[in-house]
């Protein structure tokens, strides 16, 4: 949509002179609320749109939190139009112009996620895909962003520095968009790795806990040589760690990672921190650089999806915990037989893992329940099994002498620099690596979704599993009953929808499908998510739960009679026979080598 009575130029033609880009973001203690962008557009072209980036994975959806936007060229106030949601288009005559918007905050409760924006007394999270609009048509341009922030505030950033301290830059809007800052009260540590700077930065919440910064440094420090010695290169060419207290989660970034890490965690478990931020620092490689094709560089409409998401989550998964076994750092699970025996316990628990092609997964994974039905089921978890035995059968056709590794590295060897990939061609680095035929196994285990088939790859190394079904317990050792459901709502909505982790459940019995609008349950309407978690908390086998539903704008009763229910309960074991071989493929795969 454009102007009534403008005309459209071609680019070329209104771009005699590029448009040169800046920023201004200013915090206020008086209000912290939310924060003010001011947008330098000098020799403008004759229209101009700006629009709020959407994230691949996370869209807040943060064009929400615009207000009070203006546009002027010097005094005059120029007429802009909001178009669909995410699109500011402004009438221009192609002078330098100037915009003004103010963020406001969502209401931020104790724990929220760390890539989110916040503003407290001591400090904040600012910039990127949260706060800056930009130019559509011109997203290669350089741009320049001015911080105005509280005395004392200090400011960390993968954004480009400049000789004032306030001042940063970026080489495009990408980049703009994908470097968030860190302002406040910072504690910063620096190191060297490969001949690239690097640095860990800690927002601290008042009164936190006192952690060991010596041993925290260290551990990230020897994660980081594992991931930079992996690929033997890095596409960025700094990096930073912004590790942000009293907050949950993580989230890649081009040249940082936001990962929460709150101090009384540190303090006394710091080991809960080190494979979360491995799978975020390998995505720097393994969805950043070695890309989905689908994804491109800059989107303002809906979410983009990707059928190989699979491999960028799963794979990401497995070297999170390759990355710190070989680091020779503590891990959830002492030995890697352990892990696996975890993951397909996982993958039986949910049964859509057993017949939903991860393709079809990782479409639905950023996505609102009800993609797949009434059941769950997890990329990344499909995609680590997947990627465990891909490594297997690697192992076994070179005769041990290549593994998963070489696959990843000749990803990224012809991916890793802005060529999309697609599934098949995970498939021909397979083929190429192992010099096997490998398209069996991903036409019946990635384009099909069939079951996996463990004991035939484990074979390969001298074991099996062994899997029995048993009456799931509860923390008293007394049989639990199903709760095997949970509430959400649409973005576009207030109401409460239920989802099913598995048509198989009493709640599937009673009729109940994912996606249905709770109105009221025990007759009571549902005001929040506490009070229908407090509801399955206090649920025993035999009760019953009266469910009022809207469905297809009918109104629908079910009787829910909870039940027990039955669990996988998965064992790894060593063949009865095994021979050397098999014996040597075991030590070199459980040693991580």
């Amino acid at each position: 949509m454009l102007f009534a009575g403008t005309t459209t130029y071609s680019i070329a033609a209104q771009d005699m002179v590029k448009p040169v880009i800046s920023y201004i973001l200013s915090v206020d203690t008086a209000d912290l609320s939310g924060y003010t962008i001011k947008l330098s557009i000098k020799h403008a072209p004759a229209n101009v749109t700006l629009a709020m980036a959407t994230h691949h994975e996370y869209d807040d959806r943060f064009w929400r939190y615009v207000e009070n936007f203006t546009a002027r060229r010097g005094p005059v106030t120029l007429e802009y139009v909001h178009m669909k949601n995410a699109v500011w288009q402004i009438k221009s005559t192609g002078d330098s112009i100037n915009v003004s918007y103010r963020i406001r905050l969502p209401l931020a409760y104790p724990y929220h996620p760390c890539h989110r924006p916040f503003l407290a007394s001591y400090g904040g999270l600012i910039g990127d895909i949260h706060s800056f609009m930009y130019l559509v048509d011109y997203e290669n341009l350089p741009v320049s962003v001015t911080f105005q922030l509280p005395g004392g505030w200090q400011i960390a950033t993968g954004l480009t520095a400049t000789s004032r301290y306030n001042v940063f830059t970026a080489a495009n809007f990408k980049v703009l968009l994908d470097c968030p800052v860190f302002a406040g009260k910072l504690r910063t540590w620096n190191f060297v790795e490969g001949g690239i700077p690097y640095k860990i930065v800690y927002l601290p919440s008042p009164g936190a806990a006192y952690f060991d910064t010596s041993l925290l440094i260290t551990n990230i420090k020897k994660i980081t040589h594992q991931a930079v010695n992996f690929f033997g290169a890095v596409p960025y060419h700094n990096y930073t760690f912004l590790l942000r207290d009293s907050t949950y989660g993580a989230l890649e970034h081009i040249n940082s990672v936001t990962i929460g890490a709150s101090s009384s965690m540190l303090a006394v478990n710091m080991q809960e921190l080190y494979e979360e931020l491995a799978h975020e620092f390998f995505h720097t490689w393994n969805l950043l650089s070695i890309r989905p094709a689908e994804y491109t560089d800059l989107n303002y409409d809906p979410q983009q999806q990707s059928a190989g998401l699979w491999f960028s989550e799963g794979l990401s998964m497995f070297y999170a915990d390759l990355l710190v076994r070989r680091a020779g750092l503590p891990v959830e699970d002492s030995t890697r037989a352990g892990h696996l025996r975890a993951l397909v316990q996982r993958y039986f628990q949910d049964t859509g893992n057993t017949f939903i092609p991860p393709g079809k997964v990782s479409l639905a994974s950023n996505a609102q329940p009800g993609m797949l039905g009434d059941y769950n089921a997890s990329t990344h978890l499909q995609g680590e099994l997947i990627g465990t035995m891909i490594d297997m059968i690697t192992r076994s056709s070179t005769g041990g002498k290549k593994t998963m590794d070489n696959v990843m590295r000749m990803m990224y060897t012809r991916y890793g620099y802005g060529k999309g990939f697609y599934p098949t061609d995970i498939e021909n680095a397979v083929h190429d690596v192992c010099a096997c035929d490998v398209h069996g196994f991903f036409e019946k285990y990635v384009y099909q979704g069939c079951e996996l088939d463990f004991n035939k790859y484990l074979d390969l190394i001298g074991m099996k599993v062994v899997v029995r079904y048993t009456p799931a317990k509860n923390n008293k050792n007394l049989p639990a009953p199903d709760t095997r459901v949970y509430i959400f709502r649409r973005p576009e909505d207030s109401l409460y929808r239920i989802a099913l982790t598995t048509p198989n459940s009493c709640w599937g019995h009673a009729g109940l499908h994912t996606g249905d609008v709770i109105l009221a349950i025990n007759n009571q309407p549902l005001k929040s998510p506490a009070n229908f978690y407090k509801i399955l908390q206090q649920m025993a086998i035999g009760d019953t739960v009266h469910i009022n539903i809207l469905r297809q704008a009918i109104v629908k009763t079910a009787n829910v009679i909870i039940t027990g229910y039955q669990t996988p309960v998965v064992s790894i074991v060593p063949l009865d026979k095994i021979n050397a071989k098999q014996k040597d493929f075991f030590r070199n795969w459980e040693k991580g080598n």
